[in-house]
């Protein structure tokens, strides 16, 4: 899946903006409060919409009162996102529609559609189309001797307005499209790493399939890899050599009392150290390369500032990872206040907030003549960051 176009009214700052041309590695950049963190929550609540419901995923955030844009309050939040997936073996531009309002201080889906075009013309047909929990979806979506009229469309009723349609119908096969996306969004990773969370001994049963969201359970992904994926876990021990002086290798070790811990061997001493005494920096870059190596990609990985805690030199490495990460088949969204980090990047990847009247606006490199010119003479986009150059984004 690759997201191409985003639309958003009245998520918070995001009044009314739409980003398309989306690139597979996209950095967002901006001064504090112009709404990078608030851009990645719209992943994150569309995944907790999925897991839990309208209703919850509103709730953890604070309240709709917290989420509708300031000054909009009677109206509703939208998110649009189009996208290219595969369906009945074809490559396919789908719009996914989610209207929410906020019925007697009660959330619930105002409206919410799943469309694609079946054939090269055409409008694109509503394969799922449903309004305060009641709709309906097209159950043989790849019948294409069939016209539009002839589809057949089964009507259905969730069991609550704030529940999302594909939640219910995604679980069947028959509606493909809403099986289809919600997979997709199920294997979403919105990082919200934490070193803390991520040191010391863990129960070695658990999930180990991919790294956490937190990264609690690195020591169990290590493991898995280190069992059944030795010439993956090899390549990332090579790569933590390159970059973290004395590492001489990293080891996951059993404990007596059926725990995972991390042994980190430098190279200038007998004895290893367990992960709770490295650097933070250490067990950030390692947990890194766990999730950039894993051997399944997340069709969608976002990453908030992956330069804390890391050495500069280290970030224009980092950077072609996630390039390389996004190559393999999973978009990547990264946001940086990292002049090294944004050094390392192509105009056409990078992306600007710009906060106007209280409400945050999107600007595309590519869109400013100054920023193409001075890219065409050898300059670097951190540093042309750093001096002002990316207009209306200095916070002064």
């Amino acid at each position: 899946m690759k997201i191409e176009s985003i639309r958003l009214k009245n998520f918070k700052v995001f009044q009314d903006i739409t980003m398309k041309d989306i690139p597979s590695f996209c950095v967002i950049v901006g001064a504090n409060g112009t709404g990078k963190s608030t851009f990645f929550q719209v992943f994150g609540f569309l995944k907790d919409c999925l897991t839990f419901n309208v209703g919850s995923a509103i709730q953890s955030r604070g309240g709709y009162h917290e989420m509708i844009s300031r000054g909009h309050e009677t109206e509703n939040i939208v998110i649009e996102l189009q996208f290219r997936m595969e369906i009945s073996k074809v490559q396919r531009l789908v719009t996914y529609y989610l209207e929410i309002t906020n019925q007697n201080n009660r959330p619930e889906v105002a409206r919410e559609i799943l469309r694609y075009k079946r054939g090269a013309a055409g409008s694109p047909f509503h394969f799922l189309d449903f309004a305060s929990g009641r709709g309906k979806a097209v159950v043989n979506e790849d019948d294409f001797n069939k016209t539009d009229e002839e589809l057949t469309k089964e009507q259905q009723e969730l069991d609550k307005a704030d529940i999302l349609a594909i939640k219910g119908l995604g679980q069947f096969q028959k509606f493909k499209a809403a099986n289809a996306f919600r997979q997709l969004i199920e294997n979403w990773h919105v990082s919200d790493f934490h070193i803390n969370l991520a040191r010391g001994s863990k129960d070695a049963a658990g999930y180990a399939e991919h790294l956490s969201v937190t990264g609690d359970n690195l020591q169990l992904v290590a493991n898995r890899l280190f069992n059944e994926r030795k010439d993956i876990f090899d390549k990332i021990i090579e790569l933590m050599k390159l970059r973290v002086p004395g590492i001489s290798c990293i080891e996951p070790e059993p404990t007596k009392d059926g725990r995972l811990l991390l042994k980190f061997q430098d190279g200038s001493f007998k004895d290893p150290f367990i992960d709770r005494y490295v650097s933070d920096g250490t067990i950030k870059m390692f947990a890194y390369l766990t999730l950039l190596y894993d051997t399944t990609p997340h069709p969608l990985l976002c990453v908030e500032e992956p330069e804390n805690q890391l050495y500069p030199k280290l970030l224009w490495e980092l950077a072609e990872e996630f390039r390389a990460y996004a190559n393999r088949g999973g978009q990547v969204f990264v946001s940086t206040h990292s002049p090294d980090f944004l050094n390392s990047t192509r105009i056409e990847e990078v992306l600007w907030l710009v906060k106007e009247d209280g409400y945050t606006q999107i600007r595309r490199a590519t869109d400013s003549q100054q920023l193409l010119a001075y890219m065409a003479e050898g300059d670097q986009m951190g540093y042309l960051w750093e001096q002002g150059f990316f207009e209306g984004a200095d916070p002064r």
